[in-house]
């Protein structure tokens, strides 16, 4: 082709190139819209499943709590030579714990204050009178070594009658009738016929074969193990009581004797609370020997 034509070709070529690019980029817009467009998918978000709620926790088993490992011990408390002092005895027979009134017979409140003790739910015993070493005259209905059989059975049996409502009997001094074979053989024989009965041996001397008699005739027995006012001031009684609390913790049981003194019973009534608190669990005697509760007397009266 002459050099003139191909000069000329070379725009037309450029021309039409140029008009195809341009109609492309005005009409793209437009076949675009005809286009159907997707919707972006949205991803659906799953929550992450929540974690399961943690077992509750379970203490690890743990052995059965023990028994309390505190002491318990029951004191069983007499007061002695009852029937004379009515004003202080009333007050003993108020505190809030079993105790025992002794009674003696033949004085001027045997009665009353048997009646009064019974029908409160105290125990009640005869202090039975008994010779002691000592001249100490140790009151009416007593027994003495110089009494023949006979006569010590029927002062027994007749001390018995005049403290009917009596579930028991101690020695009121006795320190040498308790200390003779024969006398407490006798003795334990009337108390013997009355079937119910128990006896407490003072121990007013460590000769004394008055427990080993009467458990030998089949008589519920025990032995006293603290007196708790040989001296008449309210510090010395609070240490028997002490004293005779550890008896109880020890062994688990314990008999103390005292006296319807000003200074035993404040003695005792300051130091409820703080047995109680140590373990002591107050009785009355005749449960402790017989170890098994009984009815309370019923009050009788007396002309």
């Amino acid at each position: 082709m002459p050099y003139r034509k191909r000069r000329f070709l070379w725009p037309a070529v450029l021309l039409i190139a140029a008009g195809t690019a341009f109609a492309w980029w005005v009409l793209r817009p437009i076949a675009q819209r005809h286009v159907q467009r997707r919707p972006h998918a949205i991803a659906r978000i799953v929550p992450a499943p929540s974690p399961s709620p943690p077992p509750p926790f379970i203490p690890p088993a743990s052995p059965a709590p023990a028994p309390s490992s505190r002491a318990r011990g029951d004191l069983a408390i007499i007061i002695d030579d009852a029937g004379q002092w009515l004003h202080t005895e009333r007050a003993f027979i108020a505190l809030p714990i079993p105790l025992t009134l002794s009674v003696l017979p033949d004085v001027r409140y045997t009665h009353l204050i048997s009646d009064e003790a019974a029908a409160a739910g105290k125990g009640v015993m005869l202090h039975l009178p008994m010779e002691p070493i000592s001249e100490i005259n140790p009151g009416p209905g007593k027994i003495t070594t110089e009494m023949s059989d006979k006569q010590i059975v029927e002062q027994t049996d007749a001390d018995i009658a005049d403290v009917p409502l009596a579930q028991g009997v101690n020695n009121h001094e006795g320190s040498k009738a308790t200390a003779d074979s024969r006398v407490m053989r006798d003795v334990a024989s009337a108390i013997a016929s009355h079937g119910s009965l128990f006896f407490v041996d003072s121990l007013t001397i460590g000769d004394s074969v008055a427990a080993a008699t009467t458990q030998a005739a089949g008589i519920p027995t025990a032995r006293r193990d603290v007196f708790l006012d040989d001296e008449a001031n309210v510090s010395y009684v609070e240490r028997q009581l002490s004293a005779a609390a550890s008896v109880a913790l020890t062994a688990g049981r314990a008999i103390a004797i005292g006296h319807p003194r000003p200074t035993t019973l404040e003695a005792l009534r300051a130091m409820i609370p703080r047995l109680k608190a140590e373990g002591i669990h107050f009785v009355l005697v005749r449960d402790l020997i017989t170890g098994e509760p009984q009815p309370s007397a019923s009050s009788a009266s007396h002309g």
